[in-house]
């Protein structure tokens, strides 16, 4: 943030929600880091200093405060800001990278050196990879013990600890107590291995269209894998080899209500990181619509949808097949092919909460669609080929999907493979990958959209030179397209759109 001490010091004492996410104070004389909403008194001017993450606040001995709860702030951090390595890098810590792993490693994982990676996150964060990757653990883990009923061995594995001593020691190095002191007296406990569901609240910066974002699931929720009404969303998931239902529903406030029924606490970071990811929930849409209104063309789409999001995917492999099946035919005839494969190569999941939500099946693995005959698959036979191509590849590199050092690279290595072209790659990175510049610029929708009072739609080459002015966020240029013309009819012979 380009704000001088003052300027943060105003937004506190006015608690000023629209820095919320962006800025943390650090009040000396009690050692406590609070959100700019915080409902306590404002501190004296000289005893607070500002830092520009939770992690960096963390890391230089505040601890987190027990009224305004910063684990439940928006979690902006440096969310596509000037270096797209540390978003990347913050992708990969959400996603557990520095669970079993190093800074070296993470450093590898995005083309950069280890100390060119330190120093991006102390300009950018003020903190270390490993600090925030603790910092991370820390307020979901006091998240968990004030929204859930866990116990507090499975509160350490659900947000990563190694273990419940680690666990225990680190909370009473930050708060001087145990962390089972920080839950109300009186609170029943309930496991997670006894077929109980949690519910948490993941905080968004608002406005948030979910009409937008329910409506675009909907139209491509795969039949006994997905279910979707206007006010909730669920779906069978596999995290390696653990199996559940999540559901997601709009909150009373500024968050989503996400309930988690996986009795294997440890993988509940992962799914939650999916759970942001799908409903894009670390974007700053008034940032984003600012630069998209520049656009005469897209200010009127902005205007009318300003909480927009980019939706993401769940997996990249099934994105990547959903992208393939959506090749020259509607989104309707991609969504039940998509059924008819998951009815006869899916695992079946069958569990109350399963049978509670109309949910049946878990999406093919690779492993599984490795192995079909193309002839069976009843589609075209290149198409069958291509999507068998693709498992086999996927089932060879389990990090086939995974987040590269930028998306140019992103999308050779996805064009790399059988049945995939630019606009298929692209939009696989847009989603997948959330790559927010990511753009498929040979998409019927998005040409359809941008016709003018004549009947003249750009060409895919026309709209690619158009989109220069809306990067770096072209993939939610897209999505303002896509909201404008929300009907797909089946696109001209070897046109693809959004699957």
């Amino acid at each position: 943030m380009d704000l001088d001490d003052d300027a943060c010091y105003r937004a506190f004492s006015m608690r000023d929600a629209r820095l919320d996410g962006r800025i943390f104070g650090a009040v000396r004389t009690t050692g406590i880091y609070c959100r700019p909403i915080c409902p306590a008194r404002t501190p004296k001017r000289e005893n607070i200093t500002f830092y520009p993450s939770a992690a960096a606040a963390q890391e230089a001995g505040f601890r987190p405060c027990l009224r305004c709860r910063p684990e439940t702030s928006p979690d902006l951090g440096a969310w596509n800001g000037a270096s797209n390595t540390v978003t990347r890098a913050l992708s990969l810590i959400e996603q557990g990278a520095m669970d079993g792993g190093d800074v070296e490693a993470l450093a590898e994982r995005l083309g950069v050196g280890e100390r060119q990676l330190r120093r991006l996150f102390r300009k950018h964060l003020g903190a270390s990879p490993v600090a925030v990757a603790q910092t991370r653990r820390v307020l979901l883990a006091k998240q968990l013990i004030h929204e859930t009923r866990l116990p507090m061995a499975e509160v350490a594995l659900a947000a990563g600890f190694g273990s419940v001593r680690r666990f225990n020691e680190t909370f009473q190095q930050l708060f001087g107590r145990p962390p089972g002191a920080l839950r109300r007296s009186g609170a029943l406990e309930l496991s997670a291995g006894e077929g109980g569901a949690a519910s948490l609240k993941l905080p968004y910066r608002a406005p948030y269209d979910w009409e937008a974002m329910i409506s675009f699931l909907a139209g491509r929720a795969i039949p006994g894998v997905e279910t979707v009404s206007a006010r909730r969303y669920a779906r069978t998931l596999a995290v390696g080899d653990a199996v559940g239902v999540v559901v997601v529903e709009p909150g009373e406030g500024d968050w989503l209500k996400v309930t988690l029924s996986f009795p294997r606490v440890e993988v509940w970071p992962a799914v939650i990181a999916r759970v942001r990811r799908v409903f894009d929930l670390a974007a700053d849409p008034n940032l984003i619509g600012a630069h998209l209104s520049e656009d005469p063309d897209l200010a009127p789409l902005v205007a009318a949808r300003p909480g927009l999001r980019a939706p993401g995917a769940w997996n990249g492999f099934e994105l990547a097949v959903r992208a393939v099946l959506g090749q020259q035919i509607t989104v309707t005839a991609a969504r039940n092919l998509a059924g008819r494969i998951t009815a006869a190569h899916g695992a079946p999941l069958d569990t109350e909460v399963a049978r509670a939500n109309g949910l049946s099946r878990l999406f093919p693995t690779p492993q599984a669609m490795a192995l079909l005959d193309v002839e069976t698959l009843g589609m075209p036979r290149a198409r069958a080929r291509a999507l068998v191509s693709l498992a086999q590849a996927a089932a060879a590199d389990p990090d086939l999907f995974g987040t590269r050092r930028s998306l140019d690279e992103a999308v050779a290595r996805l064009k790399a493979l059988p049945g995939i072209g630019e606009w298929t790659a692209q939009y696989i990175a847009m989603r997948a990958l959330r790559e927010p510049d990511a753009f498929p610029h040979a998409d019927i929708g998005l040409m359809r959209a941008l016709e003018d009072g004549e009947g003249r739609r750009p060409t895919p080459l026309e709209l690619l030179a158009r989109a220069e002015r809306w990067r770096p966020w072209r993939a939610y240029a897209a999505s303002h397209l896509w909201a404008f013309d929300p009907v797909y009819a089946p696109p001209a012979q070897g046109t693809p759109h959004a699957a």
